[in-house]
């Protein structure tokens, strides 16, 4: 044995699948401004995805006081807003993202249980 310890938990059996997937996630977060529940949002974002996407994922955050028309063409109406663009289906967030779970079945990495 190497003495490498074998990773056998949920967030690294799912990195692994997107890599050898090939799914690139483009994720769009939008923003007002850096308030307490924007800057929370970002936190959470990178988090999960670093935690669960490695680095098969590219995140824009958008402020929507600097960029407003980002938000009229994506018909935001409350932030903090993410976007999954790709892969398809598109699909939108809204709030902090403190719920990893739902974050998780959003993105199509965990089952939805019934």
């Amino acid at each position: 044995m190497t003495g490498k310890k074998i990773k056998t938990s949920t967030e690294e059996f799912s990195k692994v699948l997107a890599r050898q997937a090939g799914k690139i996630y483009v994720l769009r977060l939008y923003v007002t401004g850096m308030t307490p529940r924007s800057t929370r949002a970002i936190a959470n974002v990178k988090k999960l995805c670093n935690q669960y996407l490695g680095g098969c994922y590219e995140l824009k955050v958008i402020d929507i006081h600097q960029q407003p028309q980002l938000a009229k063409g994506e018909q935001i109406i409350a932030t903090p807003t993410l976007i999954k663009q790709l892969p398809l289906p598109l699909r939108k967030f809204i709030g902090d993202m403190s719920d990893t779970e739902k974050f998780l079945i959003g993105l199509d990495l965990e089952a939805k249980k019934s």
